[in-house]
């Protein structure tokens, strides 16, 4: 699967990210906040280690039960990194 990935700003120079299928818009419930585009057309699933760095759990599954998967409020990504 392949995926696009936003972010948004958070509080204390860290990061929050979002990854929808490739090509789809944002879920009308995660589009109250405004997310960047970080990136297009990664690829998701067994050959996902380039999402690592955006600390998003479970892609699949998120994406399977909500339509998109989000970075966890206990694993924001420092702004630095």
């Amino acid at each position: 699967m392949r995926v696009d990935i936003y972010r948004r700003a958070e509080s204390g120079h860290r990061y929050s990210y979002l990854a929808v299928p490739e090509g789809r818009l944002i879920p009308e419930e995660a589009t109250n906040t405004d997310w960047e585009t970080e990136a297009r057309g990664l690829e998701g699933g067994a050959r996902a280690e380039q999402l690592d760095k955006y600390a998003i759990t479970g892609l699949e599954q998120q994406i399977s039960e909500k339509g998109y998967a989000i970075t966890s409020v206990n694993h924001r990504v420092d702004a630095n990194d």
